[in-house]
């Protein structure tokens, strides 16, 4: 087996999960979107003219030919290649940028992250140890990440858009550990069976492991790992350890907290909805008419295609906005999806909410810090519409604290407050408010993508992708509306 780059990384967080991958992929659960690996890709693409001209490796399932192609490209005295590739053993690597200057060698790792963290200088070291190892003298070992205080204003400039950071010392400091770890891997790769190797607190850092559930199959459902209310998994893990796994061997923990310990009592003795009418009551009567209801959804590029948007800026292309002008009213509905593709999605946006929601209105959101920080952003881009939309942002009530703060809570929920687990645990079964029930769009990620995706589609499948992004957002605020009534009948029933 070939050790590269990435497996050496997965092994040193945990062996148990190279294994798997290696013998039981097919085990292994789904830990990221799409949009990560296309942010990756974009951001590797962009970093390799960092240093100018450039000459790239393709890549090859038969590696032989990429280490062939580098060792022609390193013939030559000064030269910057992209993706060099070098074999020593049995232990592979391609270098993201290479730079020669003369016989001296730099070694640059792109990282599409905004700081700098400890494994990608376990990343580039294993790289370092290859090449020094083949007998190439490496002078310098940088990590390359995107800075995010960098503002695009016209044409990209890659020397602020990146931040190249000096990890020499480092790289050379761990060479040392390196031959003895890949003696481990492999001794460890041989093995037959790895069951009996226990989760521990690397499973989750620096990345989500896709074989957790796999390792954890056989605990009792549901347990210690299921708890949430801001339980950390470090403390999940000490109560595993310590044997407390089960709800039944959780039940009234003082380790817990209140919220916590709130999730197994219900879930235990299936305890009928804890409900705070006083407070929600004081809540609902705070808000006024006509009363809006709020959702946007938006994408986060790592490279900024937008003048006066950074890296991994939230950028809103899509509302939609459930309303009663009055209480007991007609419930109304408007909607606004850009087709802006190649400009600017938040402008028409901006302009379409100024004119949708009138100055001093009381708007209602779910999770308001994310609703409130995209007005803020728009406010400060576009001044025209800044009075209008610093307004709206001031004017916002968030119905998550009900949920969160247990105003309103019911084993259903089972430790979240998230809309999409609030919604079906006080309205089960109700085939109008499942967003499994949609199509080509059920989550925010998936609109994400697709918005990205409709400059390339034909006509109808544009059309119909659009139809359904706009079902998706609108079932978003008809949420939060179904919500709100649920939570005026709880309050009218106590009065009655």
């Amino acid at each position: 087996m070939y050790l590269s780059k990435s497996k050496y990384c997965n092994a040193m967080q945990c062996k148990k999960m190279l294994w798997l991958y290696e013998n039981k992929p097919e085990v292994a659960s789904e830990v990221s979107n799409s949009s990560v690996m296309d942010n990756g890709n974009m951001v590797h693409e962009v970093a390799r003219n960092l240093l100018g001209s450039h000459i790239t490796i393709e890549y090859n399932s038969d590696l032989n030919k990429m280490i062939e192609q580098t060792n022609n490209c390193l013939k030559k005295d000064n030269v910057v290649i992209a993706e060099a590739s070098f074999k020593y053993k049995n232990n592979f690597c391609s270098v993201d940028l290479l730079k020669k200057t003369n016989n001296e060698y730099e070694i640059y790792e792109v990282k599409s992250s905004t700081k700098l963290k400890d494994v990608f200088i376990t990343d580039i070291s294993y790289q370092l140890y290859v090449l020094m190892n083949l007998g190439y003298k490496i002078t310098k070992c940088y990590v390359v990440i995107l800075n995010n205080e960098y503002v695009k204003n016209g044409d990209l400039e890659l020397n602020k858009l990146f931040s190249i950071i000096d990890c020499t010392n480092d790289a050379y400091n761990r060479q040392e550990d390196i031959e003895k770890n890949i003696k481990e891997i492999d001794k460890y790769m041989k093995k037959k069976d790895v069951s009996k190797d226990d989760i521990h607190d690397n499973c989750f850092k620096p990345y989500d492991c896709p074989f957790f559930k796999y390792c954890t199959k056989n605990l009792p459902t549901p347990n210690v790992f299921d708890i949430g209310w801001r339980t950390y998994f470090s403390k999940k893990l000490e109560l595993y350890y310590a044997g407390k796994i089960s709800y039944g061997d959780l039940c009234n923990l003082e380790e817990l907290n209140e919220k916590a310990r709130n999730q197994v009592n219900f879930e235990l003795n299936g305890l009928p909805p804890k409900i705070n009418k006083n407070k929600i009551k004081k809540l609902l009567d705070s808000f006024t008419y006509p009363l809006y209801f709020l959702d946007f959804e938006s994408f986060q590029g790592a490279i900024p295609t937008i003048d006066g948007t950074r890296p991994y800026q939230q950028i809103c292309f899509q509302y939609s906005l459930h309303y009663y002008l009055e209480e007991n009213g007609k419930l109304y509905h408007k909607e606004f999806l850009s087709n802006d593709y190649y400009s600017n999605p938040m402008y028409g946006l901006c302009k379409a909410l100024c004119k949708d929601i009138p100055k001093d209105s009381c708007v209602l959101v779910y999770n308001d810090s994310f609703e409130i920080s995209r007005l803020r952003e728009m406010a400060a881009m576009f001044p025209e519409f800044k009075d209008h939309l610093l307004n709206i942002a001031d004017n916002i009530i968030d119905l998550l604290p009900i949920f969160r703060n247990h105003l309103y809570y019911s084993k259903e929920m089972g430790g979240s407050a998230s809309i999409k687990v609030v919604l079906p645990a006080l309205f089960p079964n109700d085939p109008k408010l499942d967003y499994h029930n949609l199509e080509q769009v059920h989550k925010g990620d998936e609109a994400s993508n697709a918005y990205l995706s409709l400059k390339d589609l034909s006509k109808m499948e544009e059309e119909r992708l659009r139809k359904n992004m706009l079902k998706y957002c609108e079932l978003d605020t008809y949420a939060m509306v179904k919500i709100y009534e649920k939570l005026k009948e709880i309050i009218e029933l106590k009065s009655t």
